[in-house]
């Protein structure tokens, strides 16, 4: 059983989806740790309500010292609106997953998080959007693609129906990326990853 730490900033729907694949049994590991850099996130006290340690912390140097310390073998970055040092990657490498809410490399990068990505993608008219989980990289949402899943853009979809759409397709292919890590199916081939079955 693997040791998970989750990384947030928000209200934690995506590290309640984990949280309930970890406590099912669908995941083989143990969400050991909850960190945000928000102090008044809801996600922090999602966390707490499952007697899961949970902690405010905004310095990074802290962060990677919590997460040697709890032997962490798998770091979720869920919702986490802060981007991560090329040492923290480096010390984690092929160990961090993010999820994004677009279908990358749409829509992606430095400042498009959030609604921003919905308003984008309804602005651009385009057709399909969806979610990625992916490994983190030194770059904004470059990193090896895990899983992406579509869902259909309608003419009368909003950015906040959208957004509704996209979050029901995160939480279900977020819970599979860590299911698989888990299970020691994924393997990093350069820009690719191999799944296992």
């Amino acid at each position: 059983m693997l040791n998970i730490a989750v990384l947030i900033s928000g209200s934690g729907s995506n590290l309640q989806s984990i949280i309930d694949g970890c406590e099912s049994g669908y995941i083989d590991g143990k969400i050991k740790l909850v960190i945000s850099n928000k102090e008044n996130a809801y996600g922090l006290q999602r966390a707490k309500k499952h007697n899961i340690n949970s902690i405010f912390e905004n310095d990074e140097s802290m962060i990677i010292e919590l997460l040697k310390k709890e032997e962490i073998d798998l770091i979720v970055l869920a919702g986490y609106l802060k981007i991560i040092s090329p040492l923290f990657v480096e010390e984690f490498r092929n160990k961090i997953i993010n999820i994004h809410p677009s279908l990358i490399p749409a829509f992606c990068g430095e400042g498009f998080y959030g609604m921003k990505v919905h308003k984008a993608v309804i602005d651009y008219g385009v057709k399909l959007s969806g979610a990625t989980v992916h490994f983190v990289d030194e770059g904004a949402d470059t990193g090896p693609i895990i899983i992406q899943k579509c869902v259909e853009v309608k003419n009368d979809d909003t950015p906040e129906s959208l957004a509704k759409k996209v979050l029901n397709v995160e939480h279900e292919i977020l819970k599979e990326s860590v299911k698989l890590y888990c299970e020691n199916k994924l393997i990093v081939n350069g820009r690719g990853v191999i799944i296992n079955d």
